[in-house]
């Protein structure tokens, strides 16, 4: 497809926030082609200047210079031409946002921080003391950024010419989405978490960033090594004064941290909130609430009025999915006590937690049960983080709101995969629905609130709650939700390539746990408190257990093969012995030299070179144990998968829904070999059934080769590549599975008939969040189907800014802005929303029998 690209928007001034109008900052009003100019002529007065410097250091500067004018060159156009066709994918005119923007605003930013960059290197070279090799390493830095933000832009322009007319996703499962996921594996992504970590978001933000990724890179290389979190901070702590003293050291160990650590360090490092020292210091400073208790709600059944005719009941039943029925955790927050909140009836739900509920019963003033209810799923990739870690910012919003919050702690993935924390949700907004009396509210009107993964469980929630027929919620807040789970090519979604929030690998990590997906791997708590000489007597032990059972293993399948061989030029049993001893021989020394790294290269044998025996594959299911638990526990959660969500089957895609859900016909797949596919890779989604290996085709464009992987890569322009990855690649394959495509988890999927029984829907996005085309394209189809949506950005935030709000005014201003859309709920007037009966009496669209009938969308319009 040709995209029309005659038509020029109007001149766009960037703002800090699309829906408020502030003062605009002189970077901002810079127009490109001034931008690129000015940046034109200062490379050229150093690369001048330089010439004349015949040093080491000068040569670095005129390659840096020169390359930061060859990006420029090739970037100037390609900026313009998307400024012809942004105006296409926005949600309206009051709100210019869409990947394509974020991207070119990223590109834009680090070409002003280049030229600033320049400028005091112009305004200070003659000085004696001016730090050369330094500047000299910053310019090198940015432009490094700038090759990488080069290639990133030729892939979105093959997205603009790929995609339908308005649509930022890529429709099908493969293709360009599978090429991305490669690029990224092989891309180089240190230089964005070095010098240039956090370049693009506000400057307020930037020294949390740092102290976050440092944080992180110490974390890591202490994870593991003690059996508390005060142990791994600690240990941290000693470790963090590289990191910050070395940039390149930080970006290559934040690079090699999120391709290779599972999820399991993700929710321990995402949780160290939740410690007790770190939770008490946060309750220090956040504000003062008479009610914070913590409930712990028994599984037992609840009848709830349908709400086309209260007379009618409908039962609510506890989740039962993966771990059979178990209570549902919640918070209740309120700034003051209220009636109901002291009563008995709910002090019997409470759980023991220390200080929390000393001073509950010193309160004599009661205040009345408040109109409103805020019903609250946190955020944390659905794998991390508990309503304690989001207690900072709720407090604000139940003192700025006046009404009492319920925060929901659901259970947590890869332990809990959908549709477990699904199922808790429902079942805890059902029960406040039934027991609001005993929250503090008279249930009057009723708002659910998230972030992120707590978004998709708003969603979610309001769509179940339409499906069973019982009174749905007056309006959801949504903040950066997440609507698309599958790996599909998007422009926002290019920027997980610079995130330090929300790198690719770490989303499909968080995407893969939530999925059901092997490949995570449970941590064991008894190898992870070992010291030193704890690893090596236990990887001692390990080698020698694996040797056993590889040589057993190898020998077994030796002699089957030879039974089945009648050719005996096909007997190559010594070849195959003389090549396990180098293999062991190889692991022994690794062990002596590096215990704790013999496993990897045990697992790492050479494909023999005959092609009729017995694959490298085949030696490493057979030498590790690991295998053998990992294929187990993958059966199970697939069988214990296929008994939770057979139901939601029925709800996938139809031929009638937008373009974007519209099925495709099966197209033929890119082979992978076997070398590609690592036994411990982290995946996006579940493995197709019944995949069968092929051979790889002739390579075509661009082709990058490794020792363990063949990469095909995107074609660019002759004389340019990006930089590649000096970690190794990153342990992703790109799978699909129909679980992803399952409404209640993707409901950007959703058909348009289960959209229609949504209530009132107010999403607030990051202009620079790989996600924001969820927001983008979600509001998109509401209010395609009349319903009430909408969509407010906020600039020069990262994803997550909300657990962000108490450390910069940015990041408050912007929670400001959730309270303003939760607000705007409650000042709504009730609007008429298309009501279903409970799923087993037919789901029919209730309309009044003296009118004539009409579609929900265009009674909503009418409205």
């Amino acid at each position: 497809m040709v995209m029309d690209i005659s038509g020029v928007p109007q001149p766009f001034v960037a703002r800090r926030y699309l829906n408020i109008l502030p003062e605009c900052r002189p970077s901002e009003i810079m127009d490109a082609r001034t931008m690129f100019q000015v940046l034109h002529s200062l490379t050229e007065d150093n690369i001048a200047f330089f010439r004349q410097n015949p040093s080491e250091t000068g040569r670095r500067f005129i390659d840096a210079f020169t390359r930061i004018q060859e990006h420029a060159q090739s970037l100037e156009p390609t900026m313009n031409n998307f400024a012809k066709v942004y105006h296409i994918f926005d949600f309206d005119e009051k709100t210019p946002a869409n990947g394509y923007r974020s991207l070119m605003k990223v590109v834009r930013s680090c070409v002003l921080h280049i030229i600033h960059k320049s400028r005091y290197v112009a305004a200070n070279r003659r000085s004696i003391f001016f730090r050369s090799s330094h500047n000299c390493t910053e310019i090198e830095a940015y432009c490094s950024a700038l090759t990488q933000l080069r290639a990133l832009s030729y892939f979105a322009q093959k997205l603009l010419t790929t995609n339908s007319h308005g649509n930022l996703f890529f429709e099908e499962e493969k293709g360009l989405s599978e090429e991305f996921v490669k690029e990224y594996c092989s891309m180089h992504k240190g230089c964005f978490y070095g010098r240039c970590l956090g370049f693009q978001f506000t400057p307020s933000i930037r020294p949390f960033l740092q102290t976050i990724s440092i944080g992180l890179v110490s974390f890591g290389e202490n994870f593991r090594k003690h059996e508390s979190g005060i142990g791994v901070a600690a240990s941290s702590l000693f470790t963090s004064g590289k990191y910050v003293i070395d940039p390149e050291l930080r970006g290559s160990e934040f690079e090699r941290i999120t391709q290779n650590l599972d999820v399991n360090f993700w929710k321990s490092f995402w949780n160290i909130t939740e410690t007790e020292i770190l939770a008490s210091l946060a309750s220090i400073a956040s504000t003062q609430v008479k009610v914070n208790k913590g409930l712990s709600v028994p599984p037992n059944s609840f009848e709830l009025p349908l709400a086309t005719d209260p007379n009618l009941t409908v039962t609510v039943t506890p989740p039962v999915a993966h771990s059979g029925p178990g209570a549902v955790q919640m918070r209740l927050l309120s700034y003051v006590l209220r009636e109901g909140q002291d009563s008995e009836e709910l002090n019997s739900f409470m759980k023991v937690e220390g200080q929390l509920n000393l001073d509950l019963r010193l309160k004599t003033k009661i205040f009345p049960r408040s109109s409103c209810l805020l019903i609250h799923f946190h955020g944390g990739g659905f794998v991390a983080q508990t309503s304690k870690s989001h207690e900072p910012y709720l407090k604000t919003w139940t003192c700025d709101l006046d009404m009492p919050i319920l925060s929901v702690d659901y259970s947590l993935a890869p332990e809990a995969p959908f549709p477990r924390a699904l199922e808790e949700c429902f079942f805890a907004y059902c029960w406040a629905v039934k027991n609001c009396h005993l929250l503090g509210s008279t249930g009057e009107k009723i708002c659910l609130a998230g972030d992120s993964a707590g978004g998709n469980l708003c969603i979610t929630v309001s769509m179940r709650a339409a499906a069973y027929g019982v009174r749905i919620p007056d309006g959801v807040m949504a903040a950066y939700p997440a609507t698309l789970l599958q790996a599909t090519a998007s422009p926002s979604r290019l920027l997980t390539l610079m995130d330090p929030l929300l790198p690719l690998s770490v989303l499909s990590k968080c995407l893969s746990a939530y999925a059901g997906i092997g490949g995570t791997q449970t941590l064991d708590k008894k190898h992870a408190t070992l010291s030193t000489v704890g690893l090596v007597r236990r990887d001692t032990a390990l080698l020698f257990r694996d040797l056993r059972l590889g040589a057993s293993a190898l020998l077994n399948s030796l002699l089957d093969s030879g039974r089945n061989q009648k050719n005996p030029e096909f007997c190559v049993l010594p070849a195959l012995i003389l090549t396990l001893v180098c293999a062991v021989r190889q692991c022994l020394w690794t062990c002596l030299h590096r215990p704790l790294t013999f496993l990897m290269h045990l697992l790492r044998f050479e494909k023999p070179a005959f092609s009729n025996i017995m694959t490298a594959e085949t030696v490493r299911k057979s030498v590790s144990e690991t295998a053998l638990s990992e294929e187990t526990l993958a059966n199970r959660q697939q069988t214990l998968k296929s008994k939770t969500c057979q139901n939601f089957g029925k709800h996938l895609i139809q031929d009638t829904c937008s373009p974007l859900m519209t099925p495709k016909e099966p197209k033929e797949e890119l082979p992978v070999t076997a070398s590609d596919r690592r036994k411990h890779s982290v995946t996006f989604f579940l493995e197709e059934e019944n995949e069968q290996e092929s051979a790889d085709p002739p390579g075509k464009g661009n082709t990058t080769t490794n020792s363990s992987t063949s990469l095909t890569t995107l074609a660019f322009p002759e004389g340019f590549e990006p930089l590649r990855s000096t970690e190794g690649f990153a342990d992703m394959t790109f799978q699909t599975s129909p679980i992803v495509r399952n409404p209640f988890m993707s409901p950007l999927l959703a058909p348009d008939e289960m959209l229609l029984g949504l209530p009132r829907l107010h999403i607030v996005a990051c202009a620079l969040d790989p996600m924001l085309d969820d927001s983008v394209m979600f509001a998109k189809r509401l209010r395609n189907l009349g319903k009430p949506v909408e969509l407010c950005v906020v600039e020069d935030l990262p994803h997550g800014f909300l657990s962000l709000s108490q450390l910069s005014r940015d990041t408050k201003d912007a929670a400001g802005v959730c309270i303003e859309q939760i607000r705007k709920v409650i000042a709504a007037k009730d609007t008429p929303v298309p009501t279903r009966k409970h799923r087993k009496l037919e789901r029919i669209i209730v309309t009044e029998p003296s009118k004539t009938p009409e579609s929900p969308a265009q009674k909503d319009v009418g409205a």
